[in-house]
């Protein structure tokens, strides 16, 4: 009985040991510091190639992938995590050239310039630029599939920024 009992405590403190030595997570392991709010500011459209509609589609993504992949709940004012923005390239460059110098595909990059505050903890806020990309075919017309182009790197976008900021194991 009594070895029962030994076993059950050292069971008891080896889950609160690793619990309390990680921090703060969420069950989809997202470090929240212990904050219940998040906010996301429409990302402005600084780039004279961005549209205002794929601007909002970028922070909508990251709007989800919060919602998403943390127990956070989305509120307009006095968040306690806050996410701010502005798209500041949006950039075409031909790639796989061929021997009649005529690129195969155009490479589109966008990138952001994020502002992540942490009211809880101002040691985890930053300022950070993050890049991604989409080849597409040369043959299509760039800017009549701008929505798609901006919902594809706008997941990949939303994936770095929720690993920079709450994904910070």
């Amino acid at each position: 009985m009594k070895l029962i009992k030994f076993i059950l405590f050292i069971c008891v403190l080896l889950a609160i040991a690793s619990i309390s030595s990680c921090g703060v997570y969420s069950p989809y392991g997202a470090a929240t510091s212990g904050a219940k709010t998040f906010s996301v500011s429409i990302f402005e459209a600084t780039h004279p190639l961005v549209s205002a509609t794929s601007a909002l589609s970028i922070s909508e993504s990251l709007v989800d992938r919060v919602q998403r992949q943390s127990t956070l709940k989305l509120v307009s004012v006095d968040s306690e995590l806050k996410f701010s923005g502005r798209v500041v390239d949006w950039l075409v460059q031909p790639i796989n050239v061929q021997g009649d110098e005529t690129a195969s595909a155009n490479r589109v990059t966008i990138t952001v310039d994020v502002i992540y505050t942490n009211s809880l903890n101002g040691s985890l806020s930053f300022q950070r630029k993050f890049s991604r990309f989409v080849d597409v075919p040369s043959s299509s017309d760039i800017f009549s599939i701008e929505d798609v182009i901006a919902n594809e790197i706008g997941e990949l976008l939303s994936l770095d920024i929720f690993n920079a900021s709450l994904g910070n194991w």
